[in-house]
C-alpha cells in the first residue's frame, strides 16, 4: 500500500533501494551518508529487506564488490561522499568500463584539507569523466524517484551504465520531508526484476574486461559514448512514464520554471534550483523577465536542452556549488562549451556560491540575478567569474 513517510533524504535513499529490490549492497560509512547504509542494515537485519549486506573496509572495496555482485548477475548498490568517492575514482572507470548498472547516492561533501562536512558538489563533478551518469536531486522526494529511474534507465540495453544519485550535505541527507511511496506492486511493475545483458557464470565461461589492443579500445569507448547519448533520450521519457504511474515528474534533464518568455534565465543544480523558483517568483514581481532552470542530469550534459533556452534568452546567470580550480564553475563551463558554436549566443556569466555548505537562499539569487540584469541591459559582463559574499 503506498504510504507518505516524513524522513531525512538518507532514510529515503535505503527505502528506495529496498523498493527497487536491491539484492547485494556494499557498505562502507562515511559523513553525511552514513545513515542510509545504517538504515539498510536495520532493514535487512529486521528481515523487511532480503538482500546480502557486505561490510567492507574501504570505499575502494565498496565499489570493488558492487562490480563483482553486479557481473555476478545481481542489482547491486552502494552509496558514498566526498573523499570516499574520491578514493573510488580507479573503479568507478571498472564499472562503466564493464556497462555494469550499478547505482549509488551520493551525498555532495566538501573535499578537504580544509576538512568540512558540508554541502559542496565539486566531489561528484570531478568526477564526470568516470563514464558515470549523474542526477542531482532538489529535494526528497526526488532522491526516491531518481533512484528508481536510475535502475529503469542503467539497465536498458540501450544504455548499461551505472550512475550516481546525488543529493546534497544536510541540506537534504538529514532534512525531514514528506515523500510519498508508492505501492510495491506498482513499483515491480515498473522496475521489473534485473535481467543482466551478461554475467559470469562457470558453467559458461567467458572472457571478459580482458586486455584491449589498439585495434578495439577505442571503438569500446564510442560504444560507451552512444549510451550517454542514449540516455539523453531515455532520461525524459522514463521520468514522464514515472509521472503516469507515480504522479511525480522531475524535469527529464532540465527542470525549466517560467523560462519562456524570461530574457533572463537562471542555471542551478539541486537544491540551489528550489531557492530560484522563489527568487523568480519576486522578481517577477518587480517586473523582471526571469526563468530557471536547474540542471537535473550533468552526465550527460544536456547542451541540446541549453541551445534551446538560448534561443529566447539574452542572458544565462550560472550558479555553481563548485568550482573546476584554473578555470571557472562546472556548470558554468558546460553551458559555454555547449553554446561556443551557435550564433548570437546569449552572455553568460557564472557565479560561485555555497562552497563547504554556505547557505545560499533566494535572497541571494535575487542579488545575482539583479546584478546580471544590469548586466544584460549594457549588453555586457563586467566579470565571467564572481565569487558570491566573500569575507573580506
Amino acid at each position: 500500500m503506498a504510504q507518505t513517510v516524513i524522513d531525512t533524504a538518507n532514510h529515503i535513499a535505503a527505502y528506495a533501494a529496498k523498493a527497487a529490490r536491491v539484492q547485494v549492497i556494499a557498505a562502507y560509512p562515511i559523513t553525511p551518508q552514513t545513515s542510509i547504509v545504517e538504515r539498510i542494515a536495520e532493514l535487512v537485519e529486521s528481515g523487511e529487506f532480503d538482500a546480502e549486506y557486505i561490510r567492507v573496509e574501504s570505499e575502494h572495496s565498496a565499489m570493488a564488490a558492487c562490480i563483482g555482485a553486479a557481473a555476478a548477475g545481481a542489482r547491486t548498490f552502494t552509496a558514498t561522499a566526498a573523499h570516499g568517492l574520491v578514493l573510488m575514482h580507479e573503479p568507478m572507470h571498472w564499472a562503466s568500463g564493464s556497462r555494469l548498472p550499478i547505482v549509488m547516492p551520493v551525498a555532495n561533501r566538501a573535499l578537504g584539507p580544509g576538512w568540512n562536512i558540508w554541502a559542496d558538489s565539486t566531489d561528484s563533478m570531478s568526477q564526470r569523466d568516470t563514464g558515470w551518469i549523474q542526477f542531482y536531486c532538489a529535494d526528497n522526494q526526488e532522491v526516491f524517484d531518481t533512484i528508481i529511474q536510475a535502475y529503469k534507465l542503467c539497465e536498458n540495453e540501450r544504455i548499461l551504465l551505472p550512475a550516481m544519485v546525488c543529493l546534497e550535505a544536510f541540506i537534504l541527507t538529514h532534512t525531514y520531508m514528506p515523500v510519498k511511496i508508492p505501492d510495491q506492486e506498482k513499483i515491480d511493475d515498473f522496475l521489473p526484476h534485473y535481467k543482466p545483458n551478461w554475467i559470469l557464470d562457470v558453467s559458461n565461461p567467458l572472457s571478459h574486461g580482458n586486455i584491449l589492443s589498439p585495434e578495439w579500445y577505442m571503438e569500446f569507448r564510442y560504444m560507451m559514448q552512444e549510451s550517454m547519448e542514449n540516455a539523453k533520450q531515455l532520461i525524459p521519457e522514463i521520468d514522464k512514464e514515472y509521472s503516469k504511474h507515480f504522479g511525480f515528474e522531475h524535469g527529464g534533464l532540465v527542470d525549466k520554471y517560467k523560462c519562456d518568455d524570461a530574457d533572463l534565465i537562471l542555471l542551478t543544480v539541486g537544491t540551489i534550483g528550489s531557492e530560484a523558483k522563489v527568487a523568480v517568483d519576486n522578481l517577477r514581481r518587480e517586473g523582471l523577465k526571469i526563468g530557471s532552470a536547474r540542471i537535473r542530469v550533468f552526465r550527460p550534459f544536456p547542451k541540446e536542452e541549453i541551445r534551446k533556452l538560448a534561443e529566447n534568452a539574452q542572458m544565462f546567470a550560472v550558479i555553481d556549488r563548485g568550482i573546476s580550480f584554473g578555470m571557472e564553475g562546472f556548470i558554468a563551463e558546460e553551458t559555454k562549451a555547449s553554446l561556443c558554436s551557435q550564433n548570437d549566443r546569449p552572455l553568460i556569466a557564472g557565479f560561485i556560491a555555497g562552497l563547504g555548505g554556505r547557505d545560499v537562499t533566494f535572497k541571494t539569487i535575487e542579488k545575482i540575478a539583479k546584478k546580471s540584469a544590469e548586466w544584460m541591459q549594457r549588453g555586457r559582463i563586467e566579470k565571467e567569474t564572481v565569487w558570491v559574499d566573500l569575507k573580506e
